[in-house]
């Protein structure tokens, strides 16, 4: 796990405990989850559609870049 990270939508919504892991061959995010009783892990928000999902994939993973390239002033960043 790179970075665990919350995104605003209009500052009316937020998702917290989005995870930006690195797989074998690139970065990839994973919604926030929660362990059912039969061990299966849930995602407890997540996109409906792939474009959302892509969107949100591609501001995420712009913004993990954009901030570990920044000078060390200040790791939270706003999306």
């Amino acid at each position: 796990m790179k970075a665990v990270v919350s995104v605003t939508f209009d500052d009316a919504f937020v998702v917290h405990d989005i995870k930006v892991i690195e797989g074998q061959d690139k970065l990839f995010i994973a919604m926030p989850s929660r362990k059912t009783p039969e061990g299966e892990f849930k995602d407890i928000a997540h996109p409906i559609n792939s474009s959302t999902r892509e969107l949100l994939h591609s501001k995420i993973l712009e913004k993990y870049e954009e901030v570990l390239n920044a000078p060390e002033e200040d790791e939270s960043a706003a999306i």
